[in-house]
């Protein structure tokens, strides 16, 4: 078996959400999931489909996002796992109770923004994601100036209440 990384392509401010799944109806159920959350959500998703003619199934409302979701996915290449971008102004943290709700949503590897590598193992028989490494290692530990920053953050763009 090899292990290998494959760096999740797409400009800095676009999110993402990758996850595995185990039906050729997930594309569909995620779009439906994601248009009903957010009416006029901007997106893609590309999913690998594990059996049958084995092929990249993809929809979305961005045309965009969907060739961002369809690259990617291929160069994951490993069954079952779908991706979802959200084009810019759009965030999981508005979508991912929904993605997740999918019935044949299995699991979500990350939902993020961050730079992310996908650690994919091979074996003669295909591949597989064991998980992802997203972002940077911390820098330290919040103090009260760190905690006061994020309290205002969340408040200045609507996240919490005043």
């Amino acid at each position: 078996m090899e292990i290998q990384t494959v760096q999740i392509q797409k400009p800095e401010p676009v999110n993402f959400i990758l996850g595995q799944s185990h039906f050729i109806k997930t594309v569909e159920d995620l779009y439906e999931a994601l248009t009903i959350s957010v009416p006029g959500i901007k997106f893609g998703v590309a999913f690998c489909e594990a059996s049958g003619k084995r092929l990249i199934r993809w929809s979305g409302t961005d045309p965009a996002m969907i060739e961002l979701a369809k690259a990617n996915i291929q160069a994951i290449g490993a069954g079952h796992v779908f991706i979802i971008f959200l084009a810019e102004g759009y965030f999981p943290v508005n979508v991912l109770r929904s993605v997740k709700a999918v019935p044949e949503v299995c699991r979500v590897f990350c939902a993020t923004a961050n730079p992310t590598q996908v650690l994919i193992a091979e074996s003669e028989q295909g591949r597989g994601v064991l998980g992802v490494i997203d972002g940077e290692p911390p820098l330290g530990i919040e103090g009260d100036e760190d905690i006061e920053w994020r309290r205002v953050f969340l408040r200045m763009i609507g996240y919490k209440e005043s």
